[in-house]
């Protein structure tokens, strides 16, 4: 499998969330629960072993980089010649095609990104065209760069396969061009930027519910959609981790994103089974829906995985759970222009350019709680210490 794009970052869940689909039945979806998860995993579709270890083992690599500064920080990396895209003198124009703006999770990873081109007076001019989550728009929006005189292409694909032709025929000008946050089908970019990945992710939560959970304890797995790839892989290295934990997997449901149906499938697995020990979900958007269900219910909230948004991580801090949040950093949307600034000043960056993936913890969870930012800000924004802070966020 091409780790360049094999690795593609998450499609924001909160969009995820709006998306209509026809479910299978949850029990006997892809990767779902088994007399022997582990094995259901390693027959997924989704899953490569060679990809899910470098990904564990990219969580304890330390990083290079400027300490406190995980946005330039790097795993591993691998240096590119920039040399044949230097322009020195500044006044650069960078182009950036977003795949869309259409849930919390992009829009405030776009207002931290507008904010980092803030900081660098050599930026002249900052040109963003947004394809409303439509392939054929961002595709069109990639070809009309092509005479916008940019100094430089930033794209975030809308899909991987459906975008690929656009960023190799855009990879043909003499323009460098940055992917990130998800991929595509080539190699040809300058440098592709991304966290970790999903089965990092997956495995953070599987790992946590492992270590505070008793062997027999009951795990309910909530997933949004199937048969989407870094869903199916954090899925997939939780469904491989829980097969070697002695923990039971009673349930793999799919919630649709949506709160209400969050709340019914916990209220009615709390009543099937009298004791839900573990809560595994592949993204946090309805994990505060998740805890109210228990509270509703009069019992005490179990070991739960969430995300680090600020309504569930509120909740957490407030009622004192068992919790951790994995994270798919939005201090990424940094990176891309800080990586244009480098290749338009001759310096290497690296190829694919992987980034640290933090988890908020027992430890850190009141460090990251703001009380005057909106419920689904992304604590993860890198942003704390931007001009301005927190007004664009509001």
């Amino acid at each position: 499998m091409n780790r360049r794009w094999s690795a593609a970052a998450a499609v924001g869940v909160l969009a995820l969330a709006g998306c209509s689909s026809d479910l299978p039945d949850e029990d006997k979806a892809v990767g779902s629960a088994s007399s022997k998860p582990g094995d259901a995993a390693s027959k997924s579709e989704f899953f490569d072993q060679a990809e899910y270890d470098r990904q564990l083992a990219f969580r304890t690599t330390t990083p290079q980089g400027p300490e406190g500064r995980p946005w330039e920080q790097m795993l591993a990396p691998e240096m590119a010649d920039t040399a044949k895209y230097a322009k020195p003198g500044g006044k650069y124009h960078l182009c950036f095609s977003n795949a869309a703006v259409d849930n919390p999770w992009r829009q405030v990873g776009f207002k931290t990104m507008q904010q980092e081109v803030k900081l660098h007076p050599e930026i002249a001019r900052f040109t963003v065209l947004d394809a409303e989550a439509k392939d054929d728009k961002q595709i069109s929006d990639i070809q009309s760069f092509a005479s916008k005189n940019c100094s430089a292409l930033i794209v975030s694909p809308n899909t991987t396969a459906t975008l690929t032709p656009a960023v190799e025929a855009a990879c043909k000008s003499d323009i460098p061009v940055i992917v990130f946050d998800r991929g595509v089908k080539t190699d040809c970019p300058v440098t592709f930027i991304h966290p970790i990945g999903g089965f990092a992710f997956g495995a953070e939560g599987a790992d946590f519910l492992k270590e505070k959970v008793k062997p027999g304890g009951k795990i309910l797995a909530l997933r949004i959609l199937p048969g989407v790839d870094v869903l199916e892989q954090r899925w997939a290295a939780a469904n491989k981790i829980f097969g070697d934990s002695g923990l039971k997997v009673v349930g793999v449901k799919f919630t649709d994103g949506d709160a209400a149906k969050t709340k019914s499938i916990v209220t009615d697995y709390i009543q099937r089974e009298g004791t839900i020990d573990g809560v595994w979900m592949d993204a946090g958007a309805t994990s505060v829906a998740a805890v109210e269900a228990f509270q509703d219910a009069g019992g005490k909230v179990p070991a739960i995985v969430g995300e680090d948004q600020q309504d569930f991580l509120r909740i957490w801090a407030d009622e004192k759970l068992t919790a951790i949040a994995p994270t798919y950093p939005t201090y990424q949307w940094r990176t891309p222009v800080i990586a244009a600034l480098r290749i338009l000043g001759g310096k290497e960056v690296p190829k694919e350019w992987v980034l640290p993936q933090s988890s908020i913890g027992a430890d850190t969870v009141n460090r990251y709680v703001q009380k005057d930012l909106p419920p689904l800000h992304y604590a993860m924004c890198g942003c704390e210490t931007m001009p301005g802070y927190p007004a664009p966020w509001k």
